[in-house]
């Protein structure tokens, strides 16, 4: 039995069995399971499970196992259920699997990181309207971050290549077949992703997920040309192509289900199938033209403008309080919010400026790692701990470090945080350093860095790194955690 296959079937086993589980799914990180009785979760044994990097208790059970990893668990869990991935799980599913035999090492840092975080989330109130939304966003725009990933190193390999050619180092007839090639393989997403996003929102809200796709792909105008353009009914403007962008397609796509939901109620079981999808697809349709998309567009271009404005003039104090309050932000569940910003500034102008400054918070957490590994050298379990979590921060995961060292210890959360406003502080004094896809950060960002500014975002690393690792060696170390400690 693979590695894979083992954790599967252990989670399952501390879960309750496969018939205690509705669904199966995952983000980058973790693993998403639908529970229909928690009282059956045996959450210690899942912490303890080897390769198991935390527990965290919300309107899923999500176990952190690492990037790569959870699409290989998840999918041997969907094997085993004999499910996809997303589908609800038969009620008949057995229930008795056998125990594995494979034992491993106890990883300190994980054990204690899904310890705190799970105690944390605990504390925080998920049944707000507010909560909820987050929760829909991330529902909405998690299944894409592989797929802006993917399609974000290709479109820099063939930004690379193209700004090679322009310099005379490429021959122009050889590579550039090469790289519009590229280009047309990373538009495979980008291009069509308000008829992705529209999937997943009509699937969040309940609607029919192809309906939202459709509704999606309204806002591309396809068939519309200069010579018989639509009027913009607001100030007799053409329309234009994705006008209103991401922000305009989730309203229409939620009122959409609103609207499916009612004309289901009404509308009789024989004809339902033929005039539910019709009638709702072409109200929604000229809503979407003529109202939603001039609202959202000016709604979207101002917001993009504005965070453009506020970071050029704000330049090192913005920078600073962005890198400074992210993790105070994602430890609330706030940055969710972010993401159909960062999406939304990469369709108008190719990349999004925030995310590099954002990143510096993570980077503030592994100079204050490292501070803490050179002033703790006695306390051998906090060391471990930092060495299990060090390597996998400096790539951008920073749960380990963040949730089993420095926020435990207290002060090393804080002066972390201030590191990473230095970073980003630095970031900003730059300027304009953006990234053309989401989901890495730290050192793994680096390859989606736009035009060629890597090297600033080399050196906001590194601010950051310094920052984190300075004030957290003169300020940061509590005096009981230098004493001396045995394993």
């Amino acid at each position: 039995m693979s590695k894979e296959q083992d954790l599967g079937q252990k989670i399952f086993e501390e879960v309750g069995g496969m018939g205690n589980v509705s669904k199966i799914a995952h983000c980058m990180t973790r693993v998403r399971l639908g529970i229909k009785d928690t009282d059956k979760v045996n959450i210690e044994g899942l912490k303890k499970a080897p390769g198991v990097l935390g527990v965290v208790e919300d309107d899923t059970l999500q176990i952190i196992v690492g990037p790569g990893f959870v699409n290989k668990v998840a999918g041997a869990m969907c094997e085993m259920a004999g499910v996809k991935l997303g589908e609800t799980l038969p009620d008949n599913l057995d229930e008795n699997l056998t125990q594995s035999s494979a034992k491993s090492g106890k990883d300190l840092v994980e054990e204690r990181a899904a310890a705190i975080k799970a105690e944390m989330k605990k504390k925080q109130n998920s049944s707000s309207g507010f909560k909820r939304l987050l929760k829909s966003v991330s529902n909405i725009f998690v299944p894409l971050i592989p797929g802006f990933v993917g399609a974000g190193l290709i479109a820099g390999i063939a930004a690379i290549l193209f700004n090679n050619i322009q310099a005379g180092n490429l021959d122009v007839g050889t590579w550039m077949q090469y790289v519009t090639l590229l280009n047309v393989i990373k538009n495979g997403i980008f291009y069509f992703l308000v008829i992705y996003v529209g999937i997943n929102t009509a699937q969040e809200f309940g609607g029919t997920p192809v309906l939202g796709g459709a509704v999606g792909g309204i806002t591309l105008l396809i068939g519309v040309t200069p010579e018989l353009p639509i009027k913009n009914i607001f100030n007799g403007s053409d329309m234009v192509a994705g006008q209103g962008g991401i922000i305009g397609v989730l309203l229409a796509v939620y009122l959409l289900c609103v609207l499916e939901k009612f004309l289901r109620k009404w509308i009789p079981n024989s004809l339902d199938i033929i005039l539910t999808p019709m009638l709702a697809l072409l109200i929604i349709g000229l809503f979407t033209i003529f109202i939603i998309m001039p609202f959202a567009g000016v709604i979207s271009t101002s917001l993009v403008g504005s965070i453009n404005w506020i970071i050029a003039k704000g330049g090192l104090f913005a920078g600073f309080v962005l890198g400074t309050l992210f993790l105070p932000m994602v430890m609330l569940g706030l940055h969710q919010v972010l993401t159909p910003i960062h999406v939304e500034m990469i369709a108008q102008q190719g990349y999004t400026i925030l995310l590099p400054m954002l990143a510096m918070a993570g980077a503030g957490q592994v100079g204050a790692a490292i501070a803490i590994w050179m002033r703790c050298r006695k306390n051998k379990p906090l060391i471990n701990m930092i060495k299990g979590g060090l390597p996998v921060g400096i790539l951008g995961i920073g749960e380990p470090l963040i949730y089993g060292v420095t926020i435990p210890l207290g002060k090393p959360f804080i002066t972390a945080c201030i590191g990473g406003g230095i970073g980003g502080a630095a970031i900003g004094y730059f300027g304009n350093v953006g990234a053309i896809a989401i989901g890495p950060s730290g050192v793994a960002l680096i390859p989606l860095i736009a035009n060629g500014s890597w090297l600033e975002y080399v050196i906001g690393l590194l601010v950051a790194y310094i920052g984190g690792f300075i004030l957290t060696y003169l300020w940061g170390v509590p005096k009981d955690a230098m004493e001396a400690v045995e394993e």
